[in-house]
């Protein structure tokens, strides 16, 4: 998990460095690198025909003998004001390797809530295109006792992106090559404070 500094701790570690402060040196920094007080909030989209409720609590949507890529989804929960929404739950769903939904089970569909700090991690699978749409996860986020933030994340440098009529830049995940897998990183900033 990236360790992402907040003020408090980049002073602190200074301080006991050894580092002396004046009033200009301790100006307002953000709390941590992605996120500023006043954030938008993310960008919400159509949950689309094939949301089915009462997924499963898993984090781990891998089917076995699939194929298919693995990618490990993360990020954190925040709000507007960049604090963490502990027990958030997040639900995703999701095309398998042939481009195809289960309307009928639970493939590559499940729910799990974030930790204390917001953060989640999900692990699944790079999923196939289909008519239409460019490669993507759909998610719903929820806050304790909040409304449900419904959206999408989509990949980046995907050719499809240009010609998907629902594609938003805002909601591009972070990618990085893990191993044979792929690292995708997303914060969600739900519209409170």
């Amino acid at each position: 998990m990236p360790f992402h500094p907040t003020r408090r701790r980049v002073l602190g570690a200074l301080a006991a460095a050894g580092f002396a402060f004046d009033d200009a040196l301790a100006a307002p920094l953000a709390a941590t690198p992605a996120c500023h007080d006043g954030d938008e909030p993310t960008v919400r989209q159509t949950e689309g025909p094939y949301f089915k409720p009462s997924s499963p609590l898993r984090a781990d949507l891998v089917e076995p003998n699939s194929s298919a890529r693995l990618v490990e989804v993360s990020g954190q929960v925040l709000t507007r004001s960049c604090q963490p929404v502990a027990r958030a739950l997040l639900d995703f769903w999701h095309a398998d390797e042939r481009g195809d939904y289960d309307n009928a089970g639970f493939r590559y569909r499940g729910h799990l809530f974030a930790d204390a700090e917001g953060r989640y991690r999900l692990r699944t699978i790079l999923p196939a295109l289909y008519t239409g749409r460019t490669r993507h996860y759909h998610v719903k986020v929820q806050a304790p006792q909040r409304g449900v933030l419904t959206t999408q994340l989509y990949f980046p440098d995907e050719p499809m992106n240009r010609r998907d009529g629902l594609f938003r830049r805002e909601l591009v995940m972070r990618m990085a090559e893990a191993g044979d897998g792929l690292a995708a990183r997303f914060d969600f900033v739900l519209d409170m404070r």
